[in-house]
């Protein structure tokens, strides 16, 4: 495969929406990752594959029903105060039970059950990447105005407390941008390699970044490389994205233990 390849219709769109989706996701997982709930991507993404399935047995669009089961969830987690990763380990487990009772009950269980696991990032075309644009600009707005709220309470967790929010609103702001963005990518790209994006780039990115901007910019640019490498090896192989997607993010680990050296 060439760069020209990239342009050509049936490869642009996809990739459009891929490269969105890499850029977005390690930039919300350097802020998952500093509030020590890595678990949270893999959990509201099974959420919104439980949802996805549950679509496909009552309604339509399956898309919607996913956003929503997962939206629900992120807003029950922050309301109810409960930090760190119980409960998300909880939504992991009620989601992949979910998904795959409901898949036994569907026509294609078999077949929705391997495009969430897979992806579907070849078949994703105009309204995919419409929603992760519309995605992407609501997160550029939203942000500038979580970021520093998000580094007071985890440096400061007493904090709100101490004013008197014990629940405070940017918390349920973040979990629910969080768990949309999520839902859109397991439709896309899977489960697992969304949660891939989310937890390694950062992962690596805060053994020797220095300084939060640094952190930021290493986790984009390494999700970045890695789903362009990806994207490209997927298609030569003639082999689903997500796995190929997971297997070159493990294979940048081993920088991770050479920083730590």
């Amino acid at each position: 495969m060439s760069v020209q390849d990239l342009f050509d219709p049936m490869f642009l769109l996809p990739f459009l929406n891929g490269l969105l989706l890499a850029l977005l996701l390690p930039l919300l997982g350097a802020w998952i990752r500093l509030r020590e709930e890595w678990l949270a991507a893999l959990g509201l993404a099974q959420v919104a594959a439980a949802g996805v399935v549950v679509g496909a047995f009552f309604m339509e669009p399956v898309g919607l029903v996913a956003l929503a089961a997962a939206a629900l969830a992120a807003a029950a987690k922050a309301f109810l105060g409960r930090s760190g990763n119980d409960a998300y380990a909880v939504m992991i487990l009620f989601g992949w039970s979910v998904a795959l009772i409901g898949a036994a009950f569907t026509a294609h269980g078999d077949e929705l059950g391997r495009a969430l696991v897979q992806g579907q990032l070849y078949f994703t075309g105009g309204s995919h990447l419409r929603g992760i644009l519309a995605l992407a600009a609501v997160a550029a707005v939203l942000l500038p105005w979580l970021s520093p709220r998000l580094l007071l309470g985890r440096f400061f967790p007493d904090h709100f407390r101490a004013n008197g929010t014990p629940n405070p609103h940017h918390d349920i702001v973040f979990d629910v941008l969080v768990a949309v963005t999520l839902a859109l990518s397991a439709t896309a790209i899977g489960v697992m390699a969304a949660f891939a994006l989310v937890f390694i780039p950062p992962w690596i990115a805060f053994r020797f970044a220095h300084g939060w901007r640094q952190t930021l910019l290493w986790s984009v640019g390494l999700g970045t490389f890695a789903y362009i490498v990806s994207f490209v090896a997927a298609i030569q192989v003639d082999q689903p994205f997500g796995p190929v997607l997971v297997a070159v993010l493990l294979l940048m680990a081993p920088v991770r233990a050479l920083a730590r050296a």
